[in-house]
């Protein structure tokens, strides 16, 4: 029964992966005649705490459409792949882009779906339990411009969620996450 509930939670992971992506060439296919748009990419690794593990080490990934130097959108993936709690979270986030002259600041809000599975202990006393809920990542990004397409970034990110593990451990409503990375952009 787990690993059908898992394949339906990943399949529907997949698919909004896939229609984030297409949105986003098709909304940017329209005004690619007006303006060069341009894709960026990011990277971060960092801690996410307020999980029910406790806090945990996390990888994120975004991908970036630019409609103009200051806004963009596309998706973004956060992995929780360690310890006794596995967690994968993507939504669809819109950024707004803040610069200055060497430092810029990228306010982000986003929708989607996380998935954590967690799985503690063996014999009677085992908890394997999973759950899918809404995800909405609210943040701030502040990037260090080392040269002008590559930055360092530095983010801190609030996310509201709805995990329920079971009755025997506690309801998971919302972690912060603080993540270093580099930021690749056009």
């Amino acid at each position: 029964m787990n690993r059908c509930k898992w394949s339906i939670h990943a399949g529907a992971l997949v698919t909004m992966t896939v229609i984030t992506v297409i949105a986003a060439l098709v909304a940017g296919s329209g005004l690619a005649q007006a303006q060069d748009n341009k894709w960026g990419f990011g990277t971060d690794v960092g801690f996410q705490s307020g999980t029910v593990d406790g806090t945990v080490f996390s990888l994120g990934f975004n991908l970036d459409y630019y409609l103009d130097p200051a806004f963009s959108f596309g998706p973004m993936l956060l992995l929780a792949p360690t310890g006794d709690l596995t967690q994968i979270a993507i939504a669809g986030v819109a950024r707004y882009h803040y610069r200055m002259r060497s430092v810029n600041i990228v306010p982000f809000a986003g929708l989607g779906l996380v998935h954590a599975d967690l799985d503690r202990r063996s014999g009677p006393s085992r908890i394997d339990r999973n759950d899918t809920s809404h995800f909405i990542p609210l943040g701030v990004t502040l990037e260090y411009q080392l040269a002008p397409k590559l930055a360092l970034a530095t983010t801190f990110m609030f996310n509201l969620h709805n995990l329920n593990l079971s009755p025997e451990v506690q309801r998971d409503t919302n972690s912060v996450a603080l993540m270093f990375g580099m930021r690749f952009g056009p």
